[in-house]
């Protein structure tokens, strides 16, 4: 299923910005302060600002969120690892432009959930301050592909096709970075990450992604939730506006966002 190619809400207002040399927009309502960095999906090939605006736009709208939507690097001219770089960069800005990292969610959907979780292990990995959350929307966790229900749900998955993700993924890494746990968040220890929620169709190739990284990092002490939510397809978020279970899925999105940032002013 296409991106639906809708702007942003009347009421989310869209500025182009630079994030230390990533391009990004930064959406918001008048009344927002906190901020979710966001990561768009594409599988690192395609995607963009504009092609999510009415996810990123409607969630700024409903979390009362800024959301920067980080324009981060494509491959195949800038394969792994340029898009960890560029998220890590964009998330470094916001620091230097007074965010609080417990004022900070990270998030994103598909290739950018993957992005998502490999920018939180990266942060850690530098030992730089944990944003208070991390959202991943139907995400993209393994480079080798292996999830069982690669096989079991691709008749069902209306989306994408197991058959197109080997060539994506060649477009993306090497056959020497499949493993890399900055592509494959799966292969990475996912201790002192932040809460985590998870959200993922049950009819999608990329269910045990999801299920297999929520019990992984659970066992690593995580607070991490997994929401499967019936009879949705991959990303079903950016249909918010046509049915109600996207927005839903994004009112959802917004009350564990707001459980877990300014915890530290509580």
């Amino acid at each position: 299923m296409e991106m639906t190619a809708r702007g942003l809400p009347n009421e989310v207002s869209g500025t182009m910005v630079d994030a230390g040399g990533v391009p990004a927009e930064l959406q918001k309502t008048d009344d927002a302060e906190s901020l979710i960095i966001y990561f768009h999906g594409g599988g690192y090939i395609g995607g963009s600002i504009a092609s999510h605006r009415n996810l990123t736009g409607n969630l700024a709208l409903q979390t009362r969120c800024r959301v920067l939507s980080v324009e981060y690097r494509l491959a195949p001219e800038h394969p792994h690892p340029a898009a960890v770089e560029d998220a890590v960069t964009s998330y470094q800005w916001a620091l230097t432009q007074g965010y609080e990292p417990h004022n900070i969610a990270l998030a994103g959907d598909s290739a950018g959930g993957g992005l998502t979780a490999a920018c939180l292990i990266e942060l850690r990995n530098k030992q730089l301050p944990m944003p208070a959350a991390g959202v991943l929307i139907s995400p993209w966790l393994d480079m080798s592909l292996s999830g069982e229900t690669m096989v079991t749900n691709d008749e069902t998955d209306s989306s994408i096709s197991a058959k197109s993700m080997p060539r994506t993924r060649e477009l993306f890494v090497s056959e020497a970075q499949i493993k890399d746990p900055l592509a494959s968040p799966l292969e990475a220890t996912l201790s002192g990450l932040p809460p985590i929620l998870i959200q993922v169709g049950d009819e999608e190739i990329l269910l045990s992604d999801s299920q297999r990284f929520y019990q992984k990092a659970t066992q690593a002490g995580v607070q991490a939730e997994l929401r499967v939510w019936p009879e949705m397809f991959h990303v079903w978020h950016a249909c918010v506006g046509l049915f109600e279970e996207a927005k839903l899925a994004i009112d959802e999105i917004s009350q564990f966002i707001w459980k877990n940032i300014n915890r530290e002013n509580h």
